[in-house]
C-alpha cells in the first residue's frame, strides 16, 4: 500500500480574484507563501519518502517549503499540471458567460468531451485531463509502493483523484470544496485509489499560524 498526500498549492493573486489559471504560470502571493510554510510545518514530523510537484511555480513554491523541512529534493512533473482551459485562461470566472456563452454552458454542464475556445494553450476535455492525471498518480503510487509521498498540484488534479476514489462519473457535479494548501489523504492498494481524509486545513487557522511563526521566529515572540 502507498500513502499519498495530495496537496493543492497555496493561494495566488489570481485565486484571490477568481481568475482562471490553468497552465498559465502564476506565483504564490504573500498569503499563499504563508500557507505553504504553515503546511510544511504541519507535515514536518511525517516522514515523506518523496515530494513530487507539478512544474508550475505555484505548486513548485508550495512543494519546496515541504521538501526543505523534509530534507529531500522536489521532483517536478509537467504531467501533474492543472487542466488546460484554452481561451478561458486568464479570464475572470464572472466574465466567462459573456465572453464564451456556449462553451461556458457546456463547461458548467460537466460535458466530459466539451472543448474550450482556442487560447495561448491547447485546452483539454475533462476526459483527456482525467486520463492524464490518473496515469501520473497511478505511476507514482506504484513506483513508491509501501511508502508515503506528497504530490503537490492543483484543484483540478485533486478533483480527479476524488472522483476516481469515489468512483464518480466524469459528468457528476463537484461535491467537495478544494482548499488552497489543504492536505488530502489517499491510499493506493491493489490497483485502487482510496480516500482516507479530505480537506484538512487546520494548520491554516489563526492559532496554528501563530504557533508556526513563534517556532520559525522565536526572537520575535
Amino acid at each position: 500500500m502507498t500513502e499519498i498526500l495530495l496537496i493543492r498549492h497555496g493561494e495566488t493573486a489570481w485565486n484571490a480574484v477568481k481568475r482562471l489559471q490553468g497552465h498559465l504560470d502564476i506565483p504564490l502571493n504573500a498569503e499563499g507563501t504563508r500557507q505553504a510554510k504553515a503546511l510544511a510545518y504541519a507535515l514536518q514530523n511525517e516522514k515523506l519518502d518523496a515530494v513530487i510537484s507539478s512544474d508550475l511555480q505555484r505548486a513548485v513554491q508550495t512543494a519546496g517549503e515541504i521538501a526543505r523541512l523534509q530534507g529531500v529534493s522536489t521532483r517536478l512533473d509537467a504531467g501533474l499540471r492543472e487542466r488546460c482551459f484554452g481561451g478561458f485562461e486568464g479570464q475572470l470566472y464572472s466574465d466567462l458567460p459573456h465572453l464564451f456563452p456556449l462553451e461556458h454552458a457546456a463547461w458548467r454542464a460537466h460535458d466530459p468531451d466539451a472543448e474550450f475556445p482556442p487560447g495561448e494553450n491547447q485546452g483539454e476535455t475533462i476526459r483527456q485531463f482525467h486520463r492524464r492525471i490518473m496515469t501520473h498518480i497511478t505511476y507514482y503510487a506504484k513506483q513508491f509502493e509501501g511508502k508515503k509521498i506528497a504530490i503537490v498540484a492543483h484543484g483540478g488534479v485533486l478533483e480527479c483523484a476524488y472522483r476516481a476514489a469515489k468512483d464518480l462519473p466524469l459528468d457528476a457535479p463537484r461535491e467537495v470544496t478544494i482548499y488552497n494548501a489543504s492536505i488530502n489523504r489517499f491510499s493506493y492498494d491493489q490497483d485502487r485509489l482510496l480516500l482516507v481524509s479530505w480537506g484538512d486545513i487546520a494548520h491554516l487557522d489563526a492559532d496554528a499560524v501563530d504557533e508556526i511563526n513563534a517556532a520559525i521566529n522565536p526572537q520575535k515572540h
